[in-house]
């Protein structure tokens, strides 16, 4: 791993886990958090998946050492995370890896929610509780993480980071 790329990955969970403090939203005993699905898609356009994952690991462990994070951000931050990175590296396009991100977070990450609150939180919850909180919080965050990207995608600093980091399936041309 490049020295970059360790530093993007902490500058991106200092940023999850200090918004964390202003950006989250309690639901259903879980705290719905649009910033880390936005970081999601900017970990896993600039990064990939594997990466990604680590991002969102490392902000949900801070998150939850500070008591600003439950249990389920692990299963939907890096469930997203991955689908994220997957989606962009396979079709090189932004707007998948936002698509990636909801789909991740959304719906499996909710769906994995279930038996870590029901059975580890001591929370009752239907199998479907997590699904419409996750994927609102998923779907704004992950809009937000795809205006970051085109913008981001526009600097020079990010064009140089992307040839030098991700060479293969990006299209520093194409406008989404």
């Amino acid at each position: 791993m490049k020295v970059r790329n360790l530093v993007f990955m902490g500058i991106l969970v200092a940023i999850g886990t200090l918004s964390a403090h202003i950006a989250a939203i309690p639901v259903a005993g879980s705290k719905v958090f649009p910033v880390q699905h936005a970081i999601n898609v900017v970990a896993g356009v600039f990064l990939g998946p594997g990466q990604a994952v680590l991002v969102a690991f490392g902000t949900g462990l801070l998150r939850n050492m500070l008591g600003t994070g439950t249990p389920l951000a692990f299963p939907g931050g890096m469930i997203g995370a991955f689908f994220a990175g997957l989606f962009h590296q396979m079709t090189g396009k932004a707007w998948m890896a936002s698509a990636g991100e909801l789909l991740g977070t959304g719906l499996i990450g909710a769906l994995v929610s279930y038996p870590i609150a029901q059975f580890i939180l001591g929370k009752p919850a239907a199998a479907l509780t997590y699904v419409v909180p996750f994927s609102m919080s998923s779907a704004v965050g992950a809009l937000l993480g795809l205006g970051l990207v085109v913008t981001l995608r526009n600097t020079e600093v990010a064009r140089a980071f992307l040839r030098q980091t991700r060479p293969v399936h990006i299209d520093l041309e194409h406008k989404e």
